[in-house]
């Protein structure tokens, strides 16, 4: 906690419950912490009103709120939600509160300070995202087996630079792989195929969430 003596406090979207529509934990009773604010402008994002506004809170209301859900698994997500530095006491408080807690993180942001009790799902853009050059390698050797990774693909071509670069860093022996097609690009059949057609040891994931409730924000 910073020892300014001055209350911790971050720009907050918004804080809700749900089912996790993603990772291993999908289809989990989840409260999820949005937090305000991305450098990043993927070319798919789908959380765009995240990028800005929200309010300012403290922590000690964020984790009221969160308790009122009386729900023990929290996913904090943004945006960037390590673009607030901010986020990491939040990290720290909810895991010293009980909570089983993931972060959702863009994977262009040093992952090194993040508390050891939170598991780290951190996405390696691919070339369709628009910002491949945004990845911070020096994130991967940082990764363990309580962590997973996400790729998003929208295209074949994307497909093949996951591969590649799971070769090149061994990543399905870090962490477990997640393989997500981005929605309306590419179909979630193809990417089936080409994943048992390759024989690749991974996860692919559809959202969940968009299933039952589509693009509805807040789901």
């Amino acid at each position: 906690m910073p020892s300014t003596g001055r209350p911790v406090t971050l720009r907050i979207t918004e804080i809700f419950h749900s089912l996790q529509g993603e990772t291993s934990r999908a289809g989990l009773p989840t409260v999820f912490v949005r937090l305000t604010g991305c450098p990043l402008r993927c070319t798919w994002c789908d959380t765009e009103y995240s990028f800005t506004g929200g309010t300012t809170r403290s922590l000690d209301d964020i984790l009221a709120e969160v308790a009122s859900y009386h729900c023990q698994t929290v996913c904090v997500t943004g945006g960037e939600p390590l673009s607030q530095k901010n986020c990491l006491p939040l990290l720290t408080a909810l895991c010293d509160a009980g909570y089983s807690v993931s972060l959702e993180t863009s994977g262009a942001i040093d992952i090194s300070g993040v508390d050891p009790r939170v598991s780290r799902i951190m996405d390696l853009k691919a070339p369709g995202s628009g910002e491949e050059a945004r990845n911070l390698l020096s994130n991967i050797p940082l990764l363990t087996l309580r962590d997973e990774l996400k790729l998003v693909l929208a295209s074949e071509a994307d497909f093949e630079w996951a591969k590649a670069r799971m070769a090149e860093y061994s990543l399905t022996e870090r962490c477990p792989v997640l393989l997500a097609p981005v929605q309306s690009q590419l179909r979630p059949a193809d990417l089936a195929e080409w994943i048992l057609r390759d024989h690749l040891p991974v996860r692919m994931q559809v959202q969940l969430h968009k299933i039952i409730w589509g693009n509805e924000p807040g789901r």
